[in-house]
């Protein structure tokens, strides 16, 4: 696991002076890589490569990055895992390619300079995003995995081409304008997070998972990504493929597949251990790692004393019976709080899915006794976890039987919606159906006007229903939401908001959260149920494998359940939370009102101070429950206290 840094200026520069800035960009990713660091420059090209390394796989020094192929024709810096590796090496091996190190990057590096860029990302089963220079072309190629488990940034200012795993690299070059993007701000006031390819800066971009890259000259015209493998088409094709076999031989076929991810992400030449929360999916992958493990395998959670919030004891308990050598560790709500003056670095641009304070938390704790872990990210978008697409299914049912003129219905005074109230109340989300009617009413207009699930579900998922009313001089841009070219071709309302989540909540906060939380503490977090072949085959599974009798994961609870006693199973979900709107009035009150006091945000002139102080005061109070939405602005106001 590493991270990784360069640019190209297009024009032949000093050897020393661009060795020195690739170093100053290392610098800013230290956390990433602390063993080793390398920067590679094509002085002719003035283009640089640098890497920091987490050594995992073949610790000794044949593992420096960059790598240049046996040919000298490729160079690359490389983030991440491949867990094929051995068996690409035996391949490139038996086609005469002859190897220095046992690490994957020389397998990347290999395979690119055999096979092709393209054969070679769809022959990979893991998670990176890599730099591949070309020294004959000079052409400079950029790739991320499939699910977008690693991150990736690149753009352009002027005559530069700059990328990083992470924006503060990016920062150190000076021709890095650090200009905000009001657009992409509506975006993360609407989702908590800013999705790609969109960045919180002008002409810098994430990279979509599943693409990759090409660029001729640093200066020339923007060129488009290129997709090698399409979550669209997978998730149609499983569709029209669907698993033919019964229930039984269905869970049989899963736990193989899950078993088989988990004993390749094994793999290590360092400790490996894993992240116990006591929910389905973590239970699951450690249940199939301590099946595979010939000692008992190290397993950390952490726990909350508020009531409401604390998973620990479950956690405790599938540690207990499955034998694991557990630690845990309760937070006081002070600790908790600590870290929040971290997380602006941490994240780099505003993020505010309240989980990474806890992410971040068992992450510090599992470093201090492995550098690997195993985590059970991804399981709800594949197997129907969340109650929402139960509720949706709802929603939606109602919505849809209503006559148009009703849904339609923009200007009509409240007494018409207080009597449509009853009807509507299953409509609005969870949170949604507020005390006062002037809200409520918006809020219903919003879900009745919605003319498709995807539409339904972005509602739903909305932190800031109508953000364009906080961010002032700014239009809400494209996402995969309101993009019908990208939305699956699938059946079932639930799968269609199933694969919403796969192709936006998963990749841009949950393994955000969890990629910079770990690797700001320098621990490499592993993800086996988004083996892009697991991802597959849950995709052929009719949804009544994944969802029964208003219950989510029902499969995956079969598989656990051969592991665990059915009562460890069988529980309410919880979720990875913390009590943000008990702590907004308590001990992160005056760090709350320094940043949304109105002189500040009149003086700043980006945000709506009336419609910010009116939900903060009425929060105080107890007239209503906004820590979602206040949560987004105290973090967009902590990033810009950091950065701008």
């Amino acid at each position: 696991m590493c991270g990784i840094a360069g640019f190209w200026q297009g024009s032949a520069q000093a050897r020393s002076r661009l060795l020195e800035l690739g170093r100053r960009m290392n610098d800013e990713i230290r956390h990433r890589g602390p063993d080793d660091e390398g920067v590679w420059a094509d002085a002719s090209s003035g283009l640089v490569l640098g890497s920091r390394r987490l050594a995992v796989i073949d610790l000794s020094q044949a593992g420096h990055q960059p790598m240049v192929s046996p040919c000298g024709r490729f160079v690359i810096v490389y983030n991440g895992e491949v867990y094929n590796f051995a068996c690409l090496r035996k391949r490139l091996q038996e086609a005469g390619c002859r190897f220095k190190s046992r690490t994957d990057t020389e397998v990347i590096l290999q395979g690119c300079a055999q096979w092709g860029i393209r054969k070679t990302l769809q022959r990979l089963n893991g998670m990176f995003a890599f730099a591949l220079w070309d020294n004959r072309s000079k052409r400079l190629t950029l790739a991320r995995d499939r699910l977008g488990i690693k991150p990736l940034y690149y753009g352009w200012s002027g005559s530069s081409f700059f990328f990083a795993s992470e924006l503060k690299a990016l920062r150190v070059h000076p021709d890095f304008q650090a200009q905000l993007d009001l657009d992409s701000l509506i975006l993360f006031f609407r989702h908590s997070y800013i999705p790609s390819p969109y960045s919180i800066y002008h002409n810098v971009l994430k990279l979509r998972p599943g693409s990759f890259l090409t660029i001729d000259a640093p200066a020339g015209g923007r060129p488009t990504p290129e997709e090698y493998w399409s979550p669209k088409m997978m998730a149609e094709d499983g569709q029209l493929k669907r698993f033919q076999g019964g229930s039984d031989q269905a869970v049989d076929r899963l736990e193989k597949s899950l078993s088989e991810a988990v004993r390749l992400r094994l793999v290590a030449d360092v400790p490996i251990g894993a992240f116990l929360s006591g929910g389905i999916d973590s239970s699951t992958v450690v249940a199939l790692m301590q099946a595979h493990a010939p000692s008992p395998v190290k397993t950390f959670s952490i726990g909350f004393d508020e009531s409401g919030y604390d998973e620990a004891q479950e956690a405790a308990k599938v540690a207990r019976h499955l034998g694991t050598d557990h630690t845990e560790l309760y937070v006081s709500p002070r600790q908790a709080c600590e870290v929040i003056a971290s997380l602006p670095r941490m994240y780099d641009e505003p993020f505010a899915d309240s989980s990474q304070i806890p992410t971040f938390l068992v992450s510090r704790l599992t470093r201090r006794s492995v550098t690997v872990s195993l985590s059970g990210d991804g399981g709800d978008e594949l197997f129907g976890g969340y109650d929402d697409y139960f509720r949706g299914r709802r929603r939606w049912d109602l919505v849809r039987r209503l006559p148009r003129p009703v849904r339609g219905l923009g200007g009509t005074g409240l007494h018409l919606w207080a009597a449509l109230a009853p009807m509507l109340k299953p409509v609005l989300p969870p949170g949604l159906a507020v005390r006062a009617s002037a809200d409520r009413t918006r809020k219903a207009r919003l879900v009745l006007q919605a003319r498709s699930p995807e539409a339904l579900h972005r509602c739903s998922v909305s932190h800031w229903p109508q953000p364009a009313n906080l961010v002032r001089g700014a239009s809400e841009p494209p996402t995969p939401f309101t993009d019908s070219q990208r939305w699956a071709r699938l059946r079932h309302c639930e799968e269609r908001m199933m694969f919403m989540d796969l192709t936006t909540y998963l990749p841009e906060d949950l393994l955000a959260k969890v990629d910079r939380a770990s690797m700001a503490v320098s621990l490499e977090a592993r993800v086996p149920l988004l083996d892009h072949r697991v991802v597959e085959f849950a995709w052929r599974l009719p949804l009544n494998l994944k969802i029964r009798q208003g219950e989510g994961k029902w499969i995956l609870r079969q598989v656990l359940c051969r592991y665990v006693p059915r009562s460890l199973v069988d529980r309410p979900k919880m979720g990875f939370r913390i009590p943000v709107g008990e702590w907004l009035r308590g001990p992160l009150r005056s760090w709350s009102e320094e940043l949304l006091s109105e002189p500040r945000l009149k003086r700043e002139g980006i945000l709506c101070s009336s419609l910010v102080r009116r939900i903060w005061q009425e929060h105080l109070h107890g007239h209503q429950s906004w820590d979602s939405m206040l949560w987004t602005v105290l973090m967009f106001q902590a990033w810009k206290q950091e950065w701008m």
